[in-house]
């Protein structure tokens, strides 16, 4: 199974709860992971590309491959953060 999503990766829960907020009042994903996220893919709003069922953490991947699409789930705790998931398609 494959999927693609975006994410937004912070240090802290509090941050990520900030920018669920934002998003919650309308603000854009994209510019919002521009601004904020510390994952390389920051750079790309956020974009992860397409990836398999494995590739991710298992905290992310149990977002990514079960919960609703193109919904903002998190704050995700991984070893990396705390993650702000939106997953746009699976196949």
């Amino acid at each position: 199974m494959k999927a693609a999503a975006l994410h937004i990766l912070v240090k802290t829960e509090k941050e990520a709860l900030s920018i669920l907020e934002q998003l919650r009042k309308g603000k854009n994903f994209a510019s919002l992971a521009k601004r904020h996220s510390i994952c390389p893919s920051g750079k790309r709003g956020g974009d992860l590309g397409e990836f398999r069922r494995g590739q991710m953490v298992k905290q992310f991947d149990d977002v990514v491959f079960k919960k609703p699409l193109l919904q903002v789930h998190g704050p995700v705790k991984t070893k990396f953060g705390y993650h702000l998931i939106k997953t746009l398609y699976r196949s």
